[in-house]
C-alpha cells in the first residue's frame, strides 16, 4: 500500500491515528483525498468518532463514596487473606 492508494480498508485501519493527529504528512494528505471522494468512510469516520466520544463519557464517571469505600474494604480484606 502506498499512501497515494488508501482503499475503504486501509483509511478504517488509520482512523485512530487520524483523530489523534499521529499520521505523517503523505499518509494524511492520503487519507483526507479518500474521505474527499468516499461518503461511505466519512460515514463511517463520523460514527467512529461519536464511538469514541461516548466511550471516553461513560469512562469519565465517578463511582460514589459509598462504593468506593466498600470496594476498597473488600479488596484490602481479599489482600489480607492471600486470595
Amino acid at each position: 500500500m502506498t499512501p497515494a492508494q488508501l482503499t475503504c480498508q486501509d483509511v478504517i485501519g488509520l482512523l485512530l491515528d487520524y483523530l489523534e493527529r499521529t499520521l505523517g504528512p503523505a499518509t494524511l494528505a492520503s487519507l483526507e483525498r479518500h474521505l474527499a471522494d468516499c461518503a461511505a468512510c466519512v460515514a463511517y469516520l463520523r460514527t467512529y468518532r461519536k464511538t469514541r466520544d461516548l466511550t471516553r463519557e461513560a469512562t469519565q464517571v465517578t463511582m460514589p463514596e459509598e462504593l468506593t469505600a466498600r470496594l476498597r474494604a473488600f479488596l484490602l480484606e481479599r489482600l489480607a487473606r492471600g486470595a
